[in-house]
Parts: C-alpha cells; sequence; structure tokens
C-alpha cells in the first residue's frame, strides 16, 4: 500500500497532480483543497495517499493532511458515493468545516456539490454523524450546531444566488449580522 509520496512536481493540474519520487512519476487525483498546497512544478511535495486497486485500474489519491485522508476513506464507505464524488464532496470546503456540517446535520453542504442529490447527502450524515460528533468531540460538535443556523442559512441562501459552496464561505468571513437574513444582505455588499 502507497500511504505516502514526497518528491518534485512534475505536473499540476484541476484535478491531479504527477509527483516524481525516486525517478517514478506518481499520478495522484487530488481536492481542490489539496491543490491549494501544492506548490508549483519543479518544487518539492510531500502528500498523504490512499490506493484503491480495481480489476481493470489502479487509482492513487493524493492529501495534504492526514485528516482529509482519513475523511475520503470516511466519505467513501458510505453506499451510493465513490472516490470522485469524495474528492468532489472535500473541494467543498476545510475538512474542519465538511466534519461540522456532517455533526451538525447540514445536509445541503453536500447536495451544493455537483454529483450528490439530496438522498445521498442524507445517507452521509445519518452514516457518519456519530462517527464525526465523536471525533470532533462535544465542544467543537456544540460549535457545528450553532453554526447550522443563521450562518448556514445564509451560506445556502448564496448559493442558491449562484455562488459556489467557497465562494459563499469566503463571503460569509467578512459578513456582520446575527439572522440570516443581516448576513446575506452584509455578505452581498461585501462581494461588490
Amino acid at each position: 500500500m502507497i500511504a505516502a509520496v514526497r518528491g518534485e512536481v512534475l505536473t499540476r493540474r484541476v484535478d491531479h497532480v504527477v509527483v516524481e519520487a525516486s525517478g517514478v512519476g506518481y499520478r495522484l487525483a487530488v481536492s481542490a483543497e489539496t491543490l491549494r498546497s501544492v506548490p508549483r512544478v519543479g518544487e518539492e511535495v510531500a502528500l498523504h495517499a490512499h490506493l484503491i486497486a480495481r480489476d481493470d485500474s489502479l487509482a492513487l489519491y493524493g492529501f495534504a493532511a492526514e485528516d482529509e485522508r482519513d475523511l475520503f476513506l470516511s466519505l467513501i464507505s458510505v453506499s451510493g458515493v465513490g472516490p470522485k464524488m469524495a474528492l468532489a464532496a472535500l473541494s467543498g470546503g476545510p475538512v474542519e468545516e465538511l466534519l461540522r456540517a456532517i455533526a451538525s446535520g447540514d445536509g445541503k453542504r453536500f447536495q451544493a456539490v455537483p454529483g450528490i442529490g439530496k438522498r445521498t447527502a442524507e445517507r452521509i450524515i445519518v452514516e457518519l454523524r456519530e462517527k464525526v460528533a465523536d471525533q470532533l468531540g462535544t465542544e467543537v460538535a456544540g460549535a457545528a450546531e450553532e453554526e447550522a443556523g443563521p450562518r448556514a442559512e445564509a451560506r445556502d441562501g448564496l448559493i442558491g444566488l449562484g455562488y459556489s459552496t467557497a465562494e459563499a464561505e469566503k463571503l460569509l468571513t467578512s459578513a456582520s449580522g446575527e439572522t440570516a437574513e443581516e448576513l446575506l444582505a452584509s455578505a452581498l455588499r461585501a462581494g461588490r
């Protein structure tokens, strides 16, 4: 099993990177979050990895952090979620935010990911909620439940207006207000 790859970045694409390690180029499928931490071509990188062997292929997946790989493994354990869908979900934001979304039952966060419908999002929540709540601990889980209120509604409103999940989160970081409406209005003003 290949657990990590360290070497020079040969190729950097939207959905994958190629890393040369000891004369061998390894193609690793990556999420948008991991791609942000991969340096320019020619520089050294170290990625956690997971190899999936199928009858007709070997696929290697790369992750900037071990917790991202752990969430990937949890996601692909859910019925109906394959590696590509799991990577798409991981591209939706930082791992801790995704864990909070699962713990708080925020299925809409996953429905915003292309290819994940309402049933699949609900299945992810149901199958992983307890496991994630244990991982996060009660403090973080409590904060996630608080966040599921107005902030989540404002994020859903921005997504409904055509913003991506990442764009919506970015706009909300500088937004102020106590209600979903106030947060949404503040975020839209900041986005002008």
